[in-house]
């Protein structure tokens, strides 16, 4: 079985830094390929170790992403 999940990745200090939001899980790598890659084996090692009901309890069911302007003095 297979589940779509969001992927956020960001470009610090040299390295990519991928997030999974729904459950709070990042990883990072040299390229964004790298990042994407080592994030899906961090999700897939949570899920064959983790117990039912922290994977049924973790997850955010809904994760909005959007834009806002914010004042910077």
């Amino acid at each position: 079985m297979q589940k779509q999940l969001t992927v956020i990745i960001t470009h610090e200090e040299g390295r990519y830094v991928s997030l999974c939001p729904e459950f709070d899980i990042a990883s990072q790598g040299e390229s964004i390929e790298e990042a994407r890659d080592n994030l899906r084996e961090a999700l897939e090692l949570f899920f064959e170790t983790a117990s039912s009901e922290e994977i049924q309890s973790r997850p955010h069911e809904e994760v909005y992403m959007t834009h806002m302007k914010v004042a910077v003095e």
